[in-house]
């Protein structure tokens, strides 16, 4: 009996010094999200305003965590003349892509993060568009400076698993070089305060 109770207490102790995951404060000044698509006669790219960020962190490491996407406030960085730019930007709210005004966020929720080194992470999660979820994986470097955890990675996604045919190649025949490729990437850069 006095062996299971030295086991009990033991297992509790072990289990006690097990850290937990703790939020750690997005800084959402310092961190960003950059869009770029492409289409047969170039790209597009702008950003999309965080809306809400926070990594779990435990022992120095990503645990997990989460970033909403603020659609209504996406914009077009490498068009400077109007109409050009306003008109994309509006096209790109409207329902031919990201329906914004039924779908005003976007977001992406780790559901594990993988490191070997603390440094090199695999990060998996669901990224949620236009209501319509999928899972998603994608490299990231995480660096650790002055109190601050700054996380780094490229998501790259098909937009037509999200209900966005416009001009997809895969859906239209003979776009010709009106065709706009299915691949999204999304620049992600977080900054939190550890």
């Amino acid at each position: 009996m006095k062996l299971i109770t030295t086991l009990i207490l033991s297992l509790a102790a072990v289990f006690s010094l097990t850290e937990n995951p703790a939020p750690a404060t997005v800084n959402k000044a310092e961190s960003q999200i950059r869009w770029e698509a492409s289409k047969v006669t170039g790209t597009h790219w702008g950003y999309v305003p965080i809306k809400n960020a926070n990594l779990d962190v435990a022992g120095g490491k990503i645990t997990g965590g989460s970033f909403d996407m603020d659609m209504v406030n996406l914009t077009v960085e490498d068009l400077k003349e109007e109409p050009s730019k306003g008109n994309l930007t509006k096209h790109l709210k409207s329902d031919d892509f990201f329906s914004v005004e039924k779908f005003n966020t976007s977001t992406f929720k780790i559901t594990e993060a993988k490191s070997s080194n603390g440094t090199d992470y695999t990060i998996s999660g669901t990224l949620t568009i236009k209501g319509i979820s999928q899972p998603i994986s994608f490299p990231a470097k995480v660096t650790m400076a002055g109190g601050k955890m700054t996380a780094t990675g490229q998501i790259t996604f098909d937009r037509t698993k999200y209900d966005i045919k416009f001009r997809s190649g895969n859906f239209f025949e003979n776009l010709g070089d009106r065709m706009i490729y299915d691949e999204v990437k999304l620049d992600v850069k977080l900054v939190a305060s550890v």
